[in-house]
């Protein structure tokens, strides 16, 4: 590692690979997390009929499913290719090529449609159309998960930890927790522009080409920029020893820390993921209107509450990132948990853009600054020389769980709340309600469980030499 790195300094190279993948990796998942549920929703089954979708699976049934098979799909593939990346000791050709790979399976999105379907398989049901074609999109994008986990969960995650120290490790998590912030912003936009037309279809197929081209060509790019850190070795161990060894009991007592570190991600995660996957879905057919006409007039008043929304967004993330490096997560970690819980009961009552321009800040400074912290942490408290072997087990807690219970959760929310949005074919379908966010407001306040217990056994500081 050079001077620079221990010095607490990161490196130009170091910074632009963490900008570039991270945040070509956050709007790939963005893609997959946001716009395959509106895929599904505004592409597959718009134009179906009634009958058709009666005699189907149902939407919010469908995005949960999809969800949850693509966490679980990433949290084995995640476990067995983050072990073989350690043995293979040269994550940079893991992440690249399958960044490229990545990108075309994303593009290919564009040719899923009722019609390609019927035509290819000569299918004429209409029920049956809709269903294998909703099964067709689940299936692709548990391959897309399998593709996506192990350049970037696997592999790109476990990079970060070998190239950053204790002394440098929040600053990289700051860079890295922008990053979903922005990719929403960037997907959201060019989603605005591209899937702005009447010919839903054909807008889709656009979108997930460019989109698709973007990761690929990252992918190319990382052939030329990316380095293994020094610390990157082939590891000769055994395999299947190696893949349950997170799991082992000695591991957990030995590391309790990182365990319960990890139980506070599931707690905060799963709070995310039961509103995130219906979030676009919810603004879009919310009977509130948030992208209605009348709601989106640019008023004085509206201008000066997005702009001081945004430089607080700003300042705030930056600020307390660099604050967390010089004074330590102890004195942060709640209140960013309060802010983030904060955030998400103003969100529940917010039924005005204004009012929810003004909840959006404190959730997503909680959601970015928590997640700085926590996953600073997890990767303080994993031993250095076992982290591709971690990768899988920080999987089963920071994604196959919550995008298993937290989708689940916010179905509940939604079920439970009754409210449902009449398409311009006068078919009716549930439309996801701001129950949603008190739901999630409530599961993450559990979380404070295993963060005071970690405070009361000396707090998240650790040292660089303590972990290897």
């Amino acid at each position: 590692m050079s001077d620079k790195a221990k010095a607490g300094k990161l490196s130009g190279r170091l910074i632009f690979n963490l900008i570039l993948f991270g945040l070509i990796g956050q709007i790939a998942w963005n893609v997959e997390n946001m716009y395959f549920n509106t895929f599904l929703y505004n592409s597959i089954y718009k134009g179906a009929s009634q009958a058709a979708i009666d005699g189907s699976i149902n939407v919010i049934d469908a995005v949960s499913k999809m969800v949850a098979y693509s966490a679980i799909t990433a949290m084995l593939t995640t476990l067995i290719m983050g072990a073989l990346s350690d043995r293979k000791g040269s994550r940079n050709k893991f992440i690249s090529v399958g960044y490229i790979v990545w990108g075309v399976i994303i593009g290919g999105f564009g040719l899923i449609s009722r019609d390609n379907v019927a035509s290819v398989l000569g299918m004429t049901d209409a029920a049956k159309i809709l269903t294998t074609t909703v099964w067709i999109v689940i299936i692709m994008d548990m391959v897309m998960t399998f593709v996506g986990s192990t350049a970037n969960d696997a592999s790109f995650n476990a990079w970060v930890t070998d190239s950053t120290t204790t002394n440098n490790r929040a600053t990289a998590e700051s860079i890295l927790a922008f990053m979903p912030m922005a990719a929403m912003g960037l997907v959201i936009a060019l989603g605005g522009v591209l899937l702005a037309g009447n010919d839903v279809q054909k807008s889709y197929e656009y979108f997930f080409l460019i989109l698709g081209a973007t990761v690929l060509v990252c992918g190319i790019i990382g052939l030329f920029t990316l380095k293994d850190a020094p610390k990157t070795v082939e590891n000769s161990g055994n395999f299947w020893g190696d893949l349950i060894y997170g799991l082992k009991p000695s591991v957990i007592k030995e590391n309790s820390k990182l365990y319960l570190t990890l139980l506070a991600v599931c707690a905060y995660s799963i709070a995310v993921q039961v509103f995130f996957p219906y979030l676009i879905i919810y603004l879009q057919h919310s009977p509130d209107g948030f992208f209605s006409g009348e709601s989106l007039k640019i008023t004085p008043t509206l201008i000066i509450v997005a702009a001081v929304c945004l430089i607080a967004l700003i300042v705030g993330i930056i600020l307390v990132g660099k604050l967390a490096d010089k004074y330590g997560k102890n004195k942060l970690v709640i209140p960013m948990l309060v802010f983030f819980v904060a955030g998400l009961v103003i969100l529940y009552f917010a039924h005005d853009i204004k009012l929810l321009l003004i909840g959006v800040v404190p959730t997503a400074v909680g959601y970015c600054l928590l997640g700085i912290m926590l996953n600073a942490a997890v990767r303080d408290f994993t031993p250095e020389s076992k982290t591709g072997l971690f990768q899988g087990v920080r999987m089963v807690f920071a994604v196959m769980i919550p995008m298993v219970v937290g989708p689940y959760v916010g179905k509940k929310a939604i079920f439970s709340s009754g409210v449902y949005y009449t398409d311009d074919y006068g078919v009716s379908q549930i439309v996801p309600a701001s129950s949603m966010f008190l739901y999630a407001a409530i599961v993450c306040a559990v979380s404070v469980v295993p963060i005071v217990i970690i405070l009361c056994k000396g707090g998240f500081a650790v040292s660089e030499n303590k972990n290897k």
